[in-house]
């Protein structure tokens, strides 16, 4: 029931505690509030109902301590217990001493009188360095590279070096600078960058081992070297330079490769022919020596007969090779040869065969045979 409605207690007391037509007015005092929860909070922790003004600042006292301690407490244990990733690992100091390594999960430490350090130690991280490289032929380079580590040991990176991620960088600085130094450029900036970078990565591991970082590196990557922009020019040019160079050993090559077979060839096939024709030369010398050795027996056994055929085959042989005809016929039929000399000219080494006679009328008489040498012959040894 409202302390206003008919029947209620609107009489005596207002809804601030005070009484209707009283001398309090309006709403309560503030400060009457807070006294009344100061009071409370003295009975709840030993502070009593006295009223008076010592005893009041007194027990305030004690619960503004409590407050704070309750609360100091609460936010110790907030920061207290804390959560570890399965990806991440977290070690734990005590007064400075190393007193644990704790992986996933959760747990809780005891601060101030210990110290946690927790990171990642899965994924990877990158560094990337660029500066001008001094190299093995004294050429200025400008050589940019990534390096690619994660941490492998989070006790060694926390306790072993003071900042080992600022020692990485001057690893890979110390370890790019010894090997770009024993590299030619031209090596440096075409196709040596991926022996570069496998020797990078093996020397810098070297290094941060040495120096136990517990820092592993991945992978090193080293991009597209260039000239320093002052000089880009001139290197442009050395480079063109370099690339005439080689395009024109390379057309000398072709054009050797292309020759030298060819004048091998000619020269195996000079010495073929060469060998060829001495085997025929000597052959044939063996050929009529032995001829001439059994034409000796066969002139001795008869000289006429085998002179007389000696004569035979060498006028056979001079008028087969010669362009003039000999021919013989009875002169009572005073006959008329038609010789096709085109014809005759076309196969002048072969034997002509016999032509027709033609007689004085127009009228074809008897064929005479144009190769008529044996019968000639035949009729000059009558005579």
């Amino acid at each position: 029931m409202a302390w206003n409605e008919p029947g209620g207690n609107s009489n005596n007391q207002d809804p601030w505690g005070g009484r209707k037509g009283g001398d309090r007015k309006g709403p309560p005092d503030l400060d009457e509030a807070f006294r009344k929860l100061q009071e409370s909070l003295n009975g709840l922790f030993g502070g009593g109902n006295k009223r008076n003004a010592d005893d009041g600042s007194s027990g305030g006292g004690f619960a503004l301590l409590g407050i704070g301690l309750l609360v100091g407490a609460v936010l110790w244990l907030f920061s207290a217990v804390y959560t570890v990733d399965a990806q991440e690992q977290a070690v734990i100091l005590r007064l400075g001493k190393y007193q644990t390594t704790e992986g996933n999960g959760l747990h809780i430490y005891f601060p101030p009188f210990e110290k946690k350090y927790q990171a990642n130690v899965t994924s990877e991280r990158s560094y990337t360095k660029q500066g001008q490289m001094l190299t093995e032929d004294e050429n200025i380079v400008e050589v940019p590279l990534t390096v690619q580590y994660k941490i492998s040991n989070l006790e060694d990176f926390v306790l072993k070096v003071e900042n080992p991620e600022v020692s990485l960088q001057q690893a890979t600085e110390s370890a790019l600078r010894h090997v770009v130094g024993s590299t030619a450029m031209d090596q440096v900036l075409t196709e040596g960058r991926v022996l570069m970078a496998s020797e990078i990565k093996e020397r810098l591991q070297r290094y941060l081992d040495t120096y136990q970082t517990g820092i592993t590196v991945t992978q090193v990557n080293v991009q597209n070297a260039a000239a320093p922009r002052e000089v880009q020019e001139a290197f442009d040019d050395v480079i063109r330079a370099r690339e005439d160079e080689q395009r024109e050993k390379n057309q000398a090559e072709t054009y050797a490769y292309g020759v030298v077979p060819e004048a091998r060839g000619q020269a195996q096939r000079l010495l073929e022919d060469a060998s060829g024709y001495r085997e025929e030369v000597v052959s044939r010398a063996k050929g009529e020596a032995d001829r001439f050795t059994k034409l000796v027996a066969e002139y001795r056994k008869a000289p006429e007969i085998t002179r007389q055929r000696l004569y035979l085959d060498t006028m056979q042989d001079v008028f087969t090779n010669t362009s003039k005809i000999m021919m013989t016929g009875d002169k009572a039929q005073n006959s008329m040869v038609y010789l096709p000399l085109d014809k005759m000219m076309e196969g002048r080494t072969a034997v002509a065969p016999a032509l027709p006679a033609v007689n004085a009328n127009g009228e074809a008489g008897a064929r005479v045979p144009v190769d008529i040498t044996a019968r000639d012959l035949r009729s000059r040894e009558a005579r």
